[in-house]
């Protein structure tokens, strides 16, 4: 069997295609009898498989020509997988430990080959629904962010590197246009992808359709998401892209890639770890009112940007003197002018992380793609409760996002809320 032109996978065809590969091949010393293969690509889409021999794992990672959520009346381009690829190295270069390594990619069929996950690590979001606390996880993705976002940057780049994967990464267009419109744009019209908890917010999602304020704000935003070329973002930094054990984080899933505002993954992690905070009411019960891990969330959440902030802000000053163009150090090596500098940019990035990270909120109630934090509350009448909550925080975070100083004034207000 060839594979000099793209094929979807089934079992057998994967079997086959491994054995062509010695970069797979190898990862399982050759052995084929004991595989065990599994597709677990409940995403929306691409397919995953699962690979265990009884020597070695991978997971193999396959982008379809459609969306998988929709079918083939949403097409959609394999080049994503590149993308992906490409992403998965460059920051797994950056911080290793947070990134799973690369085992091969395959242009043509669409598909890389990377590390496996193995148990215990489970999907973050699948974590929060159970209550789990995770005490690195602040440490961790502070981590991934503050160096992935600092050195693909400008204050860290020559602009002529910076202009070089700009140039690269524009052409992962459909990823960036398939954002902008859930994103910015459905959430905002009547579209047949929308969907939201009905009967109950039935009114909320044409108050949002109504609300004039809201859309100027998202039009802005969805500007600055469109023209922003400020780092190599991740670009879909929810808590599904991210496994977790209670000493290891990891980064997975980075196709929708691209040179674009750093809000946009910092705001993707903290609106979903908002989302998990108002969605713990519909998860509580007799034996646990999820008090005590709501207010651990909120921890998570100020931990998360307060670390960020350190260590965003420590590589800057170990770095003052490079090749960095965005601020030259012939003008910025005044002490007291480069810690003005600093608390302007990362308090405009505060604004621009609770902004995305609030349409992201909105668009995961009422337009395509929901997620399970909410989804898992069978009782429809409780989980609007939640959503409702979440869509009202979410709101004023869009709208009033630059009256915020601080993260703690944000946490303070999502614990008024309730």
């Amino acid at each position: 069997m060839t594979f000099s032109q793209f094929r979807p996978l089934d079992e057998k065809i994967l079997i086959e295609y491994i054995k062509s590969t010695p970069a797979l091949s190898d990862k399982i010393g050759n052995k084929f009898d004991d595989l065990k293969i599994k597709e677990v690509g409940d995403g929306n889409l691409n397919f995953v498989y699962i690979v265990v021999g009884s020597t070695g794992s991978f997971v193999v990672k396959q982008a379809l020509p459609y969306v998988r959520l929709i079918g083939e009346s949403w097409p959609m381009s394999k080049e994503r997988a590149y993308f992906e690829s490409l992403t998965l190295k460059k920051h797994g270069k950056l911080c290793p430990e947070h990134v799973p390594e690369v085992y091969h990619f395959d242009r043509t069929m669409s598909l890389t080959g990377m590390r496996y996950l193995e148990p215990p690590h489970i999907i973050l979001r699948k974590g929060l629904v159970a209550g789990i606390e995770y005490p690195m996880l602040a440490e961790h993705i502070s981590n991934y962010m503050a160096r992935t976002l600092f050195h693909t940057s400008l204050i860290y780049r020559t602009t002529t590197e910076h202009k070089r994967d700009v140039a690269e990464y524009c052409a992962n267009v459909e990823l960036c246009r398939l954002t902008e419109q859930v994103v910015f744009s459905d959430p905002y019209r009547v579209s047949q992808h929308n969907r939201w908890t009905s009967p109950y917010l039935d009114r909320d999602a044409e108050a949002i359709r109504e609300d004039n304020t809201l859309k100027l704000e998202a039009a802005e935003l969805k500007s600055m998401f469109c023209e922003r070329a400020q780092a190599l973002i991740h670009g879909d930094l929810h808590t599904s892209s991210i496994m977790v054990t209670q000493d290891s984080t990891q980064v997975l899933d980075s196709e929708f890639a691209f040179v674009g505002p750093m809000g946009y993954d910092t705001g993707a992690f903290v609106g979903n770890l908002i989302l998990a905070f108002y969605a713990q009411d519909g998860h509580a019960n007799q034996e646990n009112d999820r008090k005590k891990y709501k207010e651990w969330i909120l921890k998570t959440i100020e931990e998360t940007w307060v670390l960020f902030y350190k260590k965003f802000t420590a590589l800057w000053d170990e770095h003052k003197n490079g090749h960095g163009e965005a601020y030259l150090p012939e003008i910025y090596n005044n002490p007291e002018l480069q810690l003005l500098v600093q608390k302007k940019f990362m308090t405009d990035l505060l604004h621009d992380t609770l902004g995305f990270g609030a349409a992201k909120m909105i668009r995961r109630i009422v337009g395509v793609a929901h997620v399970e934090d909410f989804e898992s509350i069978a009782d429809a009448a409780k989980r609007a409760k939640c959503e409702r909550q979440a869509l009202e925080m979410a709101k004023l975070l869009v709208k009033e996002r630059r009256k915020f100083q601080s993260i703690s004034e944000v946490v303070t207000a999502i614990r008024q809320s309730q």
